[in-house]
């Protein structure tokens, strides 16, 4: 049973940052109790440092409690310098991101992976390209009429440009609403990683590792999840394997270590023919029998690659000593009430980000019970809906062949 245990979340390319996810965490929280009838008690966000932030929650049965101290890799710094930069350097930038996968073939292979992640990588490049097109269209329009007009060839080349220009970034708002920017800035940024360019998201990410290194070390945790949502799921295996370097001993002592990727995009990063230094991360986790790797797929979610296995699928060769990851299928309709699995099923963003959000009905995934609840991450994926009917009306944890009154552990 986890009386203790230590989160180490790494979240995908999103600039709402730690008080962003904080936010997130508390609202689910709250929709948490209305499930389970157990007590959480979050306290309050601690913003330790540009890369690092925590808060701890306390959720307790009549018959248990765990404490859980909840660490937060804040990269809305890196995220958001990458997406204040000029436009002249972010739209060349994915024009070069998204001709390149197209020529190297490699929106092929992610298509092949995932038709439906395929699609929707393509739509961000084609809504880009509108963009473009639009305001080039307008320009076009503008110099046209000011050539009618009589006006001097120079006069019309400037009244285009400027006209262009002006509706260029008058669309910007709606770029920005419908995630144009933010898609078409993540994935330049995930094809440097992914090569092993120096990038700014390798400090954070050696800071994380050492922090996973201590918390391991100090042995005061009974279970540690290095979690990994979307973008997070690319970035995540490297902090595990860069904690392993660190402590080649890492999992072998002391705490349960488990690596969790949640509706994870690192498959459409690895399969770039250059990714040769991300395909090698996932190679080492692959055949670290200390580290147990939970990569959380959903069917009903496009923005993951539901069914596809990293290690066969990336073109690894670990043969038999082969032993991570484990997938686990995550069924949506199990977790949401039916109304809101209609009203939000082509709500793409929203159901990909399910992953981290409470549900309408107790189902063997629940994200707060994951992170806060008694029972081992490894034994909810082994035996989940056993587990949802050990917890007893009053939130006591009674698994087979224990009394409900009995307790678990003493605290």
């Amino acid at each position: 049973m986890v009386r203790r245990r230590h989160v180490f979340y790494v979240e995908g390319y999103d600039p709402q940052g730690a008080t962003g996810y904080y936010g997130i965490f508390q609202r689910n929280a709250k929709r948490f109790q209305k499930l389970w009838p157990i007590a959480v008690e979050l306290r309050e966000l601690k913003l330790d440092s540009d890369v690092l932030a925590h808060w701890e929650v306390e959720a307790s049965g009549p018959n248990w409690r765990t404490s859980t101290r909840y660490e937060f890799l804040r990269l809305e710094g890196v995220i958001g310098a990458n997406m204040r930069q000029p436009l002249w350097r972010q739209v060349p930038r994915a024009l070069y991101w998204g001709l390149g996968d197209l020529l190297g073939g490699t929106t092929f292979r992610i298509f092949r992976a995932s038709w439906r992640f395929g699609l929707h990588l393509v739509t961000y490049q084609i809504l880009l390209m509108a963009w473009i097109a639009v305001a080039a269209a307008a320009g076009m329009l503008a110099g046209g009429l000011a050539t009618l007009a009589s006006l001097p060839v120079a006069i019309g080349v400037v009244v285009a440009v400027a006209a262009a220009a002006a509706l260029f970034v008058a669309l910007r708002p709606l770029a920005d609403r419908w995630f144009v920017i933010q898609v078409n800035n993540c994935w330049p940024k995930l094809r440097e990683f992914a090569r092993g360019a120096p990038s700014s998201l390798r400090q954070p990410i050696d800071i994380f590792a050492s922090r996973v290194v201590a918390a391991a070390r100090a042995n005061e945790a009974d279970e540690i999840l290095v979690i990994g949502h979307s973008g997070g799921g690319t970035l995540a295996p490297a902090v595990v394997t860069r904690a392993l370097k660190l402590a080649p001993d890492l999992g072998r002592h002391g705490p349960r270590i488990v690596l969790m990727t949640l509706g994870s995009v690192m498959p459409a990063a690895a399969l770039h023919p250059d990714s040769g230094w991300l395909r090698a991360k996932i190679q080492r986790i692959a055949v670290e029998p200390s580290i147990l790797w939970l990569d959380c797929q959903s069917r009903k979610d496009l923005l993951n690659f539901w069914g596809f296995d990293p290690v066969p699928g990336l073109g690894l060769n670990v043969g038999r000593e082969r032993c991570n990851p484990q997938i686990w299928q995550v069924r949506m309709r199990d977790a949401l009430s039916p109304r809101n699995y209609w009203r939000l099923r082509w709500n793409l963003f929203r159901i990909h980000y399910q992953f981290i959000m409470a549900n309408d009905n107790r189902a063997p995934y629940d994200y707060t019970m994951l992170c806060c609840g008694p029972v081992p991450v490894e034994e909810w994926a082994k035996r989940g809906r056993e587990l949802v009917e050990a917890f007893l009306e009053d939130g006591s944890y009674a698994p087979a062949g224990r009394r409900s009154n009995e307790a678990i552990f003493a605290y």
